[in-house]
């Protein structure tokens, strides 16, 4: 069995473990952080919405030699605003403006034309209406709402309402910390990146799931026992699906890295970034949340009830009246080893020869006397 297997087995059997539920204050802490990080970045430098949303023109240039970057100088000379320059891979360029209307793409299309030295009616330009982005960021906003609505309802039935919330708070905090990063990153938003939006959410909701199904079994009937808490139990779970979770979560995250860093880093395909970023900062986040939010906070909630807060009183009564017992029975112990030895301050008996009485026989020097032979 590999390293990774036994450790998983091993958690799994409780042998070892490590108290996620213990330090929850500490991930509680490092979450606040990331949120008013993302929230911040969101005020102060918002969204970069794409064409999409904001309406547009796109123009879609014949082959060509000029690069990415000289293309979008040329653009932003003719419109005087940033452009989004995409390669394709027959060689054109695709220029996305924002912001355009008929009169002005016309003017901007016989600009580029003259910088490309190519003839005007081969660039191509197609204005895309604000409307059509926002009914895109509408139907994104209904299905967001449908889809919680549905998750609470459906966490609420097959488990309890306390895990209904927790893993809405767990979803929350996801969303916020993507959209958080996608405006301190600068990412243009795209219907690919809602898409992708949509899509974090169901992998961080099957982690959770998970974490709770395992949670649910393990506290049947736990009010009728006083050796473990709520919380030991919780903890217990994380652990025992602690492997599981990571390895879904690398497996998921291994084609999305190399869709940002290869696809869109090296290979400069920017169509992929709005969607992969999205993916990966929400699987990551998913994860995170899944371990460190959603089952400590379920573990918060589930303390504050009256059953659970006096079984974990009997509990750590129980365990501080067998600490005590213990401790009496060792010095009970250590009395009667003393009590059986030799006393530490005895002094050994000092063994020598017996004094002989003086012989009746014997006279001075102790030489036999009378007359010798």
């Amino acid at each position: 069995m590999s390293k990774l297997g036994n450790l998983g087995a091993r958690l799994h059997r409780g042998e070892i473990s490590y108290d996620f539920i213990g330090h929850r204050k500490i991930w509680y802490g490092i979450s606040i952080l990331i949120t008013i990080t993302a929230i911040l970045g969101l005020a102060v430098r918002g969204l970069n919405m794409g064409i999409d949303f904001q309406g547009g023109a796109v123009f879609t240039t014949p082959k060509t030699s000029v690069s990415v970057s000289q293309a979008e100088e040329y653009a932003k000379n003719a419109s005087g605003h940033d452009a989004v320059v995409q390669k394709l891979g027959n060689g054109a360029l695709r220029i996305q403006i924002a912001g355009m209307d008929t009169q002005q793409s016309n003017r901007i299309k016989t600009e580029l034309a003259q910088d490309f030295k190519v003839d005007k009616e081969k660039i191509a330009a197609d204005l895309v209406g604000p409307s059509w982005g926002d009914q895109i960021a509408n139907k994104a906003w209904q299905g967001l709402a449908i889809f919680m609505i549905l998750v609470v309802i459906y966490l609420a039935i097959a488990f309890e309402w306390r895990m209904a919330i927790a893993a809405l708070v767990a979803l929350i905090h996801d969303i916020t910390i993507t959209t958080g990063i996608y405006a301190l990153v600068g990412f243009e938003v795209t219907p690919g990146t809602v898409i992708g939006l949509l899509t974090i959410l169901g992998y961080s909701l099957y982690d959770t799931v998970v974490v709770f199904d395992s949670l649910k079994e393990q506290t049947k009937d736990i009010t009728k026992q006083t050796k473990v808490t709520y919380s030991e139990i919780a903890n217990r779970s994380i652990n025992g699906t602690l492997v599981r979770s990571i390895n879904t979560t690398v497996v998921a995250l291994l084609p999305v890295a190399g869709l940002l860093f290869i696809g869109g880093g090296f290979l400069g395909a920017g169509t992929l970034n709005d969607i992969s970023l999205s993916l990966f900062v929400g699987l990551a986040a998913g994860a995170y949340s899944s371990i460190f939010i959603a089952t400590p906070l379920v573990a918060d909630l589930k303390e504050r009830e009256p059953q659970i807060r006096a079984l974990r009183k009997r509990v750590l009564a129980k365990r501080a009246q067998a600490a005590s017992t213990e401790d009496l029975v060792e010095a009970r112990t250590g009395a009667a080893g003393d009590a059986a030895g030799e006393p530490e301050d005895a002094t050994p008996a000092v063994v020598g020869p017996r004094h002989q009485p003086a012989s009746r026989g014997r006279g001075r020097g102790g030489r036999p006397s009378g007359k010798r032979r």
